[in-house]
């Protein structure tokens, strides 16, 4: 089994490459670990389209994350970790002032529930995709969480088993690039 030794300890660079033969599916290379992870249920594109179910192909600086402090403790990460409370929304509405960012419940636009009944974002990194420098209707949402079982396709976020996340934690860093290849 690979490690991350002490010489690697902040990884830089997280390389996604996509798997042959299965458009939702990709290796997460960090160092020399290499780890299966699930893609958007379309793929991978370098024309990203809210709500077009693919992950942006790009290189994407982690900014921050979120964390169910209900359902597991705080792992080891260099990377802020917030705890989510059932208020946190995050609005994927295009034509709204909020478009690509957290907002508070009530909110009538379209959004997504940080705290899902699933396990999807019990750990949550978001991605800087369309978040520093947004542009309408260019994706939003694009998170690093956990998988379903069987590694199911997303939305268009990118996601690895928890026990891998839970490894790759503490060698991330705010600004740690997620290249998708």
């Amino acid at each position: 089994m690979s490690r991350i030794t002490s010489d690697e300890h902040r990884v830089k660079t997280i390389v996604v490459r996509p798997v042959a033969g299965n458009r939702s599916r990709a290796i997460v290379q960090l160092g020399p670990l290499r780890l299966p992870a699930a893609l958007g249920r379309s793929g991978r594109t370098s024309r990203k389209r809210e709500g077009d179910g693919a992950t942006p192909i790009a290189a994407m600086p982690l900014l921050y994350g979120f964390l169910r402090g209900d359902r597991l403790c705080a792992p080891a990460s260099g990377l802020s970790l917030r705890r989510i409370r059932p208020s946190m929304l995050w609005c994927d509405a295009p034509g709204h002032p909020s478009y690509n960012r957290l907002v508070r419940a009530p909110f009538r636009p379209s959004h997504e529930e940080m705290q899902r009944s699933d396990e999807l974002y019990d750990i949550c990194l978001v991605l800087d995709w369309n978040v520093t420098s947004r542009r309408r209707h260019c994706g939003s949402a694009i998170f690093f969480h956990l998988a379903r079982p069987g590694y199911e396709p997303t939305a268009g976020c990118i996601a690895v088993a928890r026990r891998d996340m839970l490894r790759i934690l503490p060698h991330l860093r705010r600004g740690t690039t997620v290249r998708v290849l």
